[in-house]
């Protein structure tokens, strides 16, 4: 069937920059056919997408994608390292996929090649200097940063490594990096560098680019209309439909009441076993409730924040409490388990081809009926997509249960 590329998304929502990366890995790899690893309804960041996986799948498909695979919570809502190590795994476990394209602000992979092959064995060097700056209260992305350059004893190198993974998709491309490297895949990385837009820039440059929170701002500020320049006209569509029915825009004040729910009436014990709960925040977090002005969890947010813990951090530690994910079940030893299925959102003509292929050559269950699959990662899934479902605007049953009912989207 010709080469595929496997692409690593989540399309909050999908703008004409994914539309660029996407032609542009199809064109360096020759990839004929192309398979997505998609986030399910809560993101890396730590935040509810703005519209459901359903829908951000059919953009995917829309835009040309012929196979979208959800990737599992237990690896979504999580740092880098294992964001990437679970969308690895399963671009591996397809057995099928020849090239894996990413975006990042240099473009080249010529300083993260070999980095991710000094990394991908733990070095204790670099995790005890990672431990001392993180003692000191540095922020953990930055203090990744300056440990890595500990491998280098060259002053300008450190720098250079220092700076370069200052940068968010830098951080995240080597992470791919040194998963393929564990994993001991075949798959062939290429990066393309990313257009105009900056991953945190938060308004619209002058071109038809603009990055994904960019986009969100002016969906959320003004409306879906203002948005209309810098997105394909399937996803324009797309968003006016869910919106129109109830289903989006899900934001974390859609999460308001029962997230508050759980952070009032639960022990500081209680709080402490969910992930990413760590060093006393069950009591900064009990602490702060009483004095916010406002009870929003954008001011919990806020008020939480410190030059230790970055927003993404906190972000991702709500998650976990309004999803009760303890430390045991995402603790490293399980996750470098990896996923434990293929789980299908969608997939068109060609991507029905390819399931056809992966029956044969898939390491992992292929999951087209939830039903077909008992296993504790999928629970989480199903329970992800119902607690999301009930942020709609008046939801229906068969919207919150909709992972029960309904097969991958055919296009």
């Amino acid at each position: 069937m010709g080469t595929i590329v496997g692409i690593i998304v989540e399309y909050n929502p999908l703008h004409n920059g994914h539309v660029h990366h996407y032609n542009r890995a199809k064109e360096i790899t020759g990839a004929e056919h192309s398979i997505a690893i998609l986030s399910g309804p809560f993101l890396q960041r730590g935040e509810p997408a703005l519209l459901s996986k359903y829908a951000r799948a059919e953009m995917a498909l829309s835009m040309g994608v012929d196979l979208v695979i959800e990737l599992p919570i237990h690896y979504a809502a999580q740092p880098a390292e294992w964001f990437a190590y679970g969308a690895i795994s399963l671009l591996e476990a397809t057995g099928i996929v020849d090239y894996l394209c990413f975006g990042t602000e240099s473009g080249s992979l010529v300083q993260l090649l070999p980095l991710a092959k000094q990394l991908a064995n733990e070095n204790n060097k670099m995790k005890q200097e990672l431990s001392r700056l993180l003692d000191q209260g540095i922020s953990y992305p930055t203090a990744y940063s300056a440990a890595a350059g500990i491998l280098s004893t060259n002053l300008e190198e450190k720098e250079d490594i220092r700076h370069l993974l200052l940068q968010p998709n830098h951080t995240l491309a080597l992470h791919y990096l040194i998963a393929l490297e564990r994993l001991g895949s075949s798959i062939v990385p290429l990066t393309i560098s990313r257009e105009n837009a900056g991953y945190h820039d938060i308004t619209p440059s002058e071109s038809a680019i603009a990055s994904a929170t960019a986009v969100r701002k002016l969906i959320l500020e003004e409306n879906i209309e203002a948005a209309a320049p810098y997105v394909p006209p399937y996803t324009l569509d797309i968003m006016r439909r869910e919106f129109s029915v109830g289903r989006g825009p899900i934001h974390w004040e859609s999460f308001r009441q029962p997230l508050m729910h759980l952070l009032m009436t639960l022990t500081t014990s209680q709080l402490s076993q969910f992930h990413e709960v760590t060093e006393g925040l069950e009591y900064r977090i009990k602490k702060l409730l009483p004095t916010l002005s406002h009870v929003t969890v954008l001011e919990l947010l806020h008020s939480l924040k410190t030059k230790r813990y970055t927003h993404t951090k906190l972000q991702r530690m709500l998650t976990h409490i309004l999803l009760h994910h303890t430390k045991d079940e995402m603790s490293p030893t399980h996750l470098l388990e990896g996923p434990g299925y293929l789980r299908i959102l969608g997939f068109n003509t060609h991507g029905q081809q390819l399931l056809k292929r992966m029956k044969k050559t898939a390491s992992l269950p292929i999951v087209v009926k939830v039903s077909a699959l008992n296993h504790d990662q999928l629970e989480r899934d199903l329970q992800a997509a119902t607690a999301y479902a009930t942020a709609y605007n008046q939801p229906q049953t068969r919207e919150i249960f909709r992972d029960y009912y309904e097969p991958p989207i055919r296009m």
